[in-house]
C-alpha cells in the first residue's frame, strides 16, 4: 500500500468511525439531556447511577468485535478464508453467551445492583428500571458491536458509520417521543436506548442481503485457541469501556459523599460529556485498526508508523478544540442540564468541566496506543495500558486526591492518571518501534 493510500486510508476509515462514534456514544447523552429536562435531578441522579453498566455491555461486544475483526483483517491480508470465517463464527459464539449472563443479570439481579451503587427512594425504581431494561437489551448491544467492527474490517466503513448514526438519530427522536409526548419516564428513555441498535443492525443487512460479505459462519467446533485469541485481542477494548464504569461508579461513591445528589447529578453532567470525547478518540483508534492489521500482515512498518502520526496529531488538534470549548463555555455547557437552575449543580459542573477535561489528551494518546498494539498483534503492551488508566491507577488517585483536596482532587485524578500513564505508553512505543518494526 503506497502512502498516499495509506493517508488516503487514514482519513476515509477514521474520519467515518469518529463520526459513527460520536453518534454512538449520543445513545446515553441524548438520555442525559431528556432526563434532565424531563425528570429532573433525581432523574439525572438515576440515570448516572445506572450507566456503568451500559459501559459494561458496550464494551463486551466492542471486546469481542474487535478482537475478532483484528484477528479476520490479519487473516484475510494473508487471504486465508477459512480462518477468517472460523474467527467470524467464535466471536458470535462469544457474543451468544455474554448476552444469556448479561439477561440473566437483568432478571435477577438488577435490584441488588443500583442498590449497592448507592440507590434510594425514587432514585431506586429508576434506576432499577433502567439497568433492566439495557440489560434485557444486552443481546442487541453485542450483536450490533460485533457486525459493526467485521463490516468496517469488510471494507465497508462507510455504512458502519451510517448503522452508527442513523441507530442513534433514531435514538434521539424516541427519546423525546417516549418521555414527552408518552409521557413515559425513565422507561421511556432506556427503550429508546434499547431500540436503537436493533434499526443499527437494520441498516448493517444491507451488507448480507446484498451479497457483499466475505466472512460467514461456518461448521466448526469451538476451539479454545480460536476463543482465547480474540479475547485476548479484545480486552484493551474491553477495558476501556469497563474504566469509564468503574470510574463513574467510584466517582459516584467518592462524591456521594462529599457532595450527596446534587454532586453526583453535576458529575453526571461531566461524565456523559467526557463519553462524547472519549468516544472521538475510540473513533480514531478503530478507525486505523483495519489499515494498521492489514499493513501488519504483510509487514508494511512504513505505513504502519505513518498511521500512528496521523492519528496523534489528528487527536492533538481535536483535543485542543475540545477544551478550548470547554474552557470558554463552562457556564452555557453546564446550564444545558441544568433544567431546575440548581446553583450548587451549576457550581460543581463548571469547576469539574475545567478540571476534568485537562486529561483528554493524554486519555486519547492512550487510547489510540493501546488500539496500535492490538491492531499489530501485540496486545500485551494495550493490556498493561487500560488495565493501569482503568483501575490501578485512577480508582487509588480518585481516593488519595479527594482526602487532600475533596472535590477538586477528585476531578484532578483523571487528568493525573492519564499523565502518568501516557508516560509508560510512550515508553512502550518507544521500544516497540525499535524492536519490531524495524
Amino acid at each position: 500500500m503506497a502512502m498516499s493510500n495509506c493517508f488516503r486510508d487514514f482519513i476515509k476509515y477514521s474520519s467515518l468511525n469518529v463520526m459513527g462514534m460520536i453518534g454512538l456514544s449520543c445513545y446515553i447523552l441524548a438520555d442525559t439531556f431528556f432526563v434532565s429536562k424531563g425528570l429532573g435531578a433525581d432523574g439525572l441522579t438515576a440515570l448516572n447511577l445506572a450507566i456503568p453498566i451500559y459501559n459494561f455491555i458496550h464494551g463486551t461486544g466492542l471486546m469481542i468485535g474487535m478482537g475478532g475483526g483484528t484477528k479476520y483483517s490479519i487473516q484475510t491480508s494473508l487471504g486465508d478464508r477459512s480462518s477468517a470465517n472460523r474467527t467470524f463464527t467464535h466471536a458470535c459464539f462469544l457474543a451468544a453467551i455474554s448476552a444469556v449472563f448479561f439477561v440473566l443479570i437483568g432478571i435477577f439481579f438488577s435490584g441488588s445492583i443500583v442498590a449497592a451503587f448507592g440507590a434510594e427512594g425514587k432514585v431506586f425504581e429508576m434506576s432499577q428500571t433502567y439497568l433492566r431494561v439495557i440489560l434485557l437489551f444486552s443481546p442487541a448491544f453485542l450483536m450490533n458491536n460485533l457486525l459493526l467492527c467485521f463490516i468496517r474490517n469488510d471494507g465497508a466503513p462507510q455504512l458502519a458509520m451510517a448503522a452508527m448514526i442513523t441507530g442513534s438519530l433514531s435514538n434521539v427522536v424516541l427519546d423525546w417521543v417516549f418521555i414527552f409526548p408518552c409521557q413515559m419516564g425513565i422507561f421511556g428513555a432506556v427503550f429508546a436506548t434499547g431500540l436503537a441498535p436493533l434499526i443499527s443492525m437494520a441498516v448493517l443487512s444491507s451488507h448480507f442481503i446484498r451479497k457483499k460479505h466475505q466472512f460467514s459462519l461456518s461448521l466448526c467446533r469451538p476451539q479454545k485457541k480460536v476463543l482465547t485469541g480474540i479475547l485476548s485481542s479484545g480486552i484493551p477494548s474491553l477495558v476501556t469501556e469497563l474504566s469509564s464504569g468503574i470510574v463513574i461508579i467510584i466517582f459516584n461513591a467518592i462524591i456521594l459523599n462529599l457532595e450527596g445528589n446534587t454532586g453526583v447529578a453535576a458529575y453526571g453532567v461531566i461524565a456523559n460529556l467526557s463519553l462524547v470525547v472519549i468516544s472521538i478518540y475510540t473513533g480514531i483508534a478503530q478507525g486505523i485498526q483495519p489499515i494498521v492489521s492489514t499493513n501488519y500482515g504483510v509487514n508494511n512498518t512504513a505505513n504502519i508508523k505513518a498511521i500512528l502520526r496521523y492519528a496523534l496529531v489528528t487527536m492533538a488538534v481535536l483535543s485542543a478544540a475540545v477544551y478550548i470549548t470547554v474552557l470558554l463555555d463552562t457556564d452555557q455547557i453546564a446550564g444545558i442540564f441544568n433544567s431546575e437552575g440548581n446553583a450548587v449543580l451549576q457550581l460543581i459542573a463548571t469547576e469539574g468541566l475545567r478540571l476534568y477535561f485537562i486529561g483528554c489528551p493524554f486519555a486519547g494518546f492512550n487510547i489510540i496506543l493501546s488500539m496500535y498494539f492490538t491492531a499489530c498483534d501485540h496486545p500485551l503492551p494495550a493490556h498493561i495500558i487500560s488495565l493501569l488508566r482503568g483501575f490501578f491507577v485512577i480508582i487509588p488517585m480518585a481516593f488519595l486526591l479527594s482526602r487532600a483536596w475533596d472535590i477538586l482532587g477528585v476531578w484532578c485524578s483523571f487528568p493525573a492518571t492519564e499523565f502518568l500513564v501516557a508516560v509508560l505508553a510512550m515508553w512502550f512505543l518507544s521500544s516497540f518501534q525499535r524492536k519490531v518494526l524495524t
